[in-house]
């Protein structure tokens, strides 16, 4: 059974830094890439951040480029996300998301290009 553990979420003030990880299981976590994906309160999902099944290719949204950095941990069957100098506008459940290909390229916004997602983890940028 594919498993997909978000962990990490909080509440931080603005110009703060969170780590969310996705603990993986139940697949072969280094032949697919991964993908974080968030919802904020009464909008759709926005595609964050993504990565390649080695780490060695990424894509992030325009609004997150600089801020936040997407890594993975093969031998712990981990992904991450470090985000950076948080906004009031990330605030959002944070999903992680399995892909159905080893690399995607630019077709990384596609909902068909997943087949697992987590269950969140919620962020909160606030004073």
């Amino acid at each position: 059974e594919v498993q997909l553990v978000e962990s990490g979420g909080g509440l931080v003030q603005p110009g703060g830094s969170l780590r969310l990880s996705c603990a993986a299981s139940g697949f072969t976590f280094d032949d697919y890439a991964m993908s974080w994906v968030r919802q904020a309160p009464g909008k759709g999902l926005e595609w964050v951040s993504a990565i390649s099944w080695n780490g060695g290719s990424t894509y992030y949204a325009e609004s997150m480029k600089g801020r936040f950095t997407i890594s993975r941990d093969n031998a712990k069957n981990t992904l991450y996300l470090q985000m950076n100098s948080l906004k009031s506008e990330d605030t959002a459940v944070y999903y992680c998301a399995k892909a159905v290909l080893d690399w995607y390229g630019s077709s990384w916004t596609l909902p068909s290009m997943y087949d697992y997602w987590g269950q969140g983890t919620q962020v909160t940028v606030s004073s």
